[in-house]
Formats: structure tokens, C-alpha cells, sequence
């Protein structure tokens, strides 16, 4: 088997890539990062094909601060416009072909024109639900939204109508299509790994104190205000709540207020995944509580760390961890549930310990990306027996009605 995989960016692509290829059926990995920053993907450079024309540019100009909203706009339809193209011009001969989504409409049209598998991974909700809940709670906090590009919205759906199979990581982002009318007969479910080499534990919480972390693009989507809603009901006389990661425009507010009235709120900005490590090892919790994503990958990590989480609903909690054994799982938008389960934590020195070990436990059993290149593979081979039993049946049908015309 032949498998094509493409992916502008980074997300858990990488890692699928490096799977595919261990186990012996990548044929090209088309990625838009350069070659310089792919000296740890371990594929052989004759399967990667590289196409950084728009997605350094565009990268630059986000990270310097060159790129106002119109602009940005622009750019992102173009790096998933030229890439698609790109992909569908070099396309090779194969059996099936993963792509990303809203950047793989074309690429998708060439291999089943060729009678190959197309596999949409679509990594979040499906993409009309998400921009109702970003609307939703934009509105709740008096935020002007911009809805998602209409061009994007549209072109995501014609690629979930054509794809033999839409890949999606969580429970939630499955049941999301479901309400969307996507038939559940389409869905492969299919949850990330952790890279348990890179994420476990090297320190331990300090006694006395109670240290919540949250680990992402702090953002409404994120639901950043709910967790420091939650944080400023919690008692404890050496708390301290840190986040790790950039910070949007539309939350800045709200945390330069919150620090500005609570010394114990820390902004550390984005981290190596070394120190990462060390923050999550000495945290006593972790909270995520997104009001959408298909599947955060740092909740996983934090448990290979023995970090307990405590996620809502909507970040793909429920496919990693059980409420009440590794962590909690509230409901989105619930600051008051939240708040409970940290002061539980925080007031209970056996419940920390029991946490923290299940934490452990899970991250093993969960597993690392073996397992998931092993059932990405699965689900393809499944779509190639279905398509060999179909023309099998459609053989059987002919041959029982004999010829047309005698």
C-alpha cells in the first residue's frame, strides 16, 4: 500500500508522517515547512516534498507583528490555496491520500479521479459548528466576532462531502459532525498520542502551595475568562495560577487586569517543551477549559507528567482521561464547576496523590504515536477492503445479469 500524506503546517502531521513511513507505507510527505526545520522528522528526504513559499512569509509576519487582520486573512486562504494546488500538480500514483483539511479539496479530487482513498483529517469540530460556539461566546463576553472566511467554510464542506473518510480526534469533534448531518458511517475517530520520551515527570508540586497552570494560545475560544472567573473563587493562601503560551488581542484585558489585581496570576508567554515538562511536573493541576477544539494534546502530555487536568467537555477530555479518576471534566463555560473541583484539589492532600499516580497510569495506557500511526493505517486498509468488496459485488451483479447486448 501507497499512502500520500500532506500538511502545510505542523499540528500532529509530523508525527503521522513518521509513522507512516516506520511502518513502510509513505510514499511523499508534502509539507510546507522548510528543510531546515524538519531535522527531526526521521523520513527519508526522497518521500518529502517542500513547499515553504507562503508558510515562512506568512509565519514571519505573524511572529513580528507585520500582518494586520485583513492581511492575515488573506494570507491564510493563500498558504491553504497554493499548497492545495501544489499537492494536486505533484500528486503521485497511490492507494490513498491524507489531507489536511480546508487545504486539500484539489489534491483529494486528483486521487479519486485515480481510484484512490481520500481521508479528510479534519483536527477540531466540524468547521460550521465551531464558528457558531466562536460567535456564541464572543457575544457573551461583548466581543465583536469575525466570522471564519466564508471561502474556508465552503471549501471545508465540499471536502467533507467528497472524502471517502473524515478523520476526526475526540468524541466531540465526532458528535459535532453528527449534529451537522455528516453521516456517522463517514466518522473515524482517531486520538493523538503523546510522545512519552519527550513528557515525563522531573519534579514533583511543592507542599503548601497550590499551582494551577493553563498550557495554550490564551483566547476566548480557550475559554480563558471562565478559568480566571474560577481562579478567584478558589481559597487557598499560596495559590498561584501561570499560563504558558501567547496571548490574543481579545483576552489581553482581561489578563493584564486580573494580573493587575492578583500578583499570583503569572503571563510566562510560550516555553521550550523541556521547560514545559519541568512546569507541568510541579503543577498540581492543570486547566483547559476550551469552549472548542477538537483534541488539545497538552492534556496528555500534563498526565504523562502526573499532572491531573481538569478540561471541559470540548477539548477531547473524555477520550484521554475518566472524570473523577485523572482529573475532572466539567461542562464549557461553568467557572463555579470549575472552581469546586480546584478547591477539592487544593483542600484534599490524599485526592493530589491519587490523581497524580492515575495521571501516570493513563499517560501509559493512552500510549505513544505508535498507536496512532497503527490506527490511521487501520482505517485506511478498512476503505481499500470496502472499495475491493464493492467491485467485487459489482462483478458478481454483472456476471448474474449477463451480457447487455447479445
Amino acid at each position: 500500500m501507497k499512502i500520500v500524506h500532506s500538511c502545510h503546517g505542523k499540528f500532529h502531521h509530523q508525527d503521522l508522517a513518521r509513522q507512516l513511513h516506520r511502518l513502510g507505507v509513505l510514499h511523499t510527505f508534502f509539507t510546507g515547512y522548510p528543510r531546515f526545520k524538519l531535522k527531526n522528522l526521521n523520513v527519508p528526504w526522497n518521500k518529502v516534498n517542500t513547499f515553504p513559499w507562503l508558510e515562512v512569509p506568512y509565519y514571519a509576519g505573524m511572529r513580528y507583528g507585520l500582518l494586520n487582520a485583513r492581511l492575515r486573512r488573506e494570507m491564510e486562504w493563500q498558504v491553504h490555496e497554493v499548497f492545495d494546488r501544489h499537492v494536486a500538480r505533484q500528486m503521485p500514483e497511490a492507494d490513498a491520500y491524507i489531507g489536511l483539511s480546508c487545504a486539500s479539496l484539489r489534491a483529494g479530487r486528483v486521487i479519486k479521479q485515480r481510484g484512490g482513498k481520500y481521508l479528510c483529517d479534519r483536527g477540531s469540530s466540524h468547521i460550521r459548528y465551531q464558528d457558531r460556539l466562536l460567535a456564541e461566546e464572543h457575544d457573551r463576553h461583548g466581543i465583536p466576532y469575525i466570522s471564519i472566511d466564508r471561502r474556508v467554510i465552503e471549501k471545508e464542506m465540499a471536502e467533507y462531502e467528497m472524502a471517502d473518510a473524515i478523520l476526526v480526534p475526540s468524541e466531540f469533534a465526532r458528535r459535532s459532525f453528527i449534529a451537522e448531518g455528516v453521516p456517522e458511517s463517514k466518522l473515524r475517530k482517531v486520538s493523538y498520542g503523546v510522545d512519552l520520551r519527550r513528557f515525563s515527570p522531573v519534579g514533583a508540586p511543592e507542599a503548601g502551595r497550590f499551582d494551577v497552570l493553563f498550557v495554550g494560545a490564551a483566547s476566548l475560544r480557550k475559554g480563558v475568562p471562565d478559568l480566571l472567573n474560577a481562579y478567584r473563587m478558589l481559597r487557598h493562601p499560596r495559590k498561584r495560577l501561570r499560563f504558558i503560551g501567547a496571548v490574543t488581542e481579545e483576552v489581553r484585558a482581561f489578563l493584564q487586569r486580573a494580573c493587575g489585581s492578583d500578583p499570583s496570576i503569572e503571563i510566562l508567554g510560550p516555553r521550550p517543551q523541556d521547560l514545559l515538562r519541568e512546569i507541568m511536573s510541579t503543577a498540581h493541576v492543570m486547566v483547559l477549559p476550551s469552549i472548542e477544539e477538537g483534541l488539545a494534546l497538552v492534556q496528555a502530555q500534563a498526565l504523562a507528567c502526573g499532572c491531573p487536568v481538569i478540561a471541559s467537555t470540548n477539548t477531547g477530555s473524555e477520550d484521554l482521561f475518566t472524570d473523577g479518576i485523572e482529573g475532572f471534566v466539567v461542562p464549557i463555560r461553568s467557572p463555579e464547576v470549575i472552581a469546586e473541583r480546584l478547591q477539592w484539589i487544593a483542600d484534599d492532600r490524599d485526592l493530589q496523590s491519587d490523581l497524580h499516580e492515575a495521571a501516570l497510569r493513563r499517560a501509559q495506557a493512552i500510549g505513544g504515536w505508535d498507536r496512532y500511526g497503527e490506527s490511521i493505517l487501520s482505517a485506511v486498509r478498512n476503505l481499500a477492503d470496502e472499495r475491493a468488496q464493492n467491485i467485487e459485488c459489482q462483478h458478481v451483479a454483472c456476471d448474474a445479469r449477463g451480457p447487455v447486448n447479445e
